[in-house]
């Protein structure tokens, strides 16, 4: 099946903007109570297809090197998480979507770009980095 996003009704654009906040509550509070400190996971964009039967969740890590270990556990806790969203949207959304995460990197990339142009990478004595920068 193939969903497309390019144009975004006001209905989708709302429920999008009602799971972004609630999941954001969400997840940290599950960060609070599992005893993670010093971790910030914001919800950067949520898209809802045109059925609104699929939320896909873009989600923030800092700091990144705990990005990958979370994310397996918050895709491991989808159901979960789709069960606590229910439950606090259950007067504003009929059915609940489901949830796919994604790891937003914009973050990490504009620092890299912020690095390189501040010349604390630079490609030139370094060329080492040039091979970071190939595209496939």
């Amino acid at each position: 099946m193939y969903y497309f996003y390019l144009v975004e009704s006001q209905r989708q654009s709302k429920i999008a903007s009602v799971i972004q906040r609630d999941i954001a509550d969400v997840l940290q509070g599950a960060a609070r109570q599992g005893g993670i400190q010093g971790v910030i996971i914001s919800v950067t964009q949520v898209r809802v297809t045109a059925d609104l039967s699929i939320a896909k969740v873009y989600l923030s890590i800092f700091p990144i090197k705990l990005a990958k270990d979370l994310m397996k556990g918050i895709t491991s806790n989808s159901q979960s998480i789709r069960h606590e969203l229910a439950k606090r949207t259950r007067n504003q959304l009929r059915r609940t979507p489901e949830l796919l995460f994604y790891l937003d990197d914009s973050l990490e990339y504009i620092d890299g770009i912020d690095r390189s142009l501040n010349q604390r990478e630079n490609p030139i004595k370094n060329p080492e980095l040039l091979k970071k920068r190939k595209k496939i």
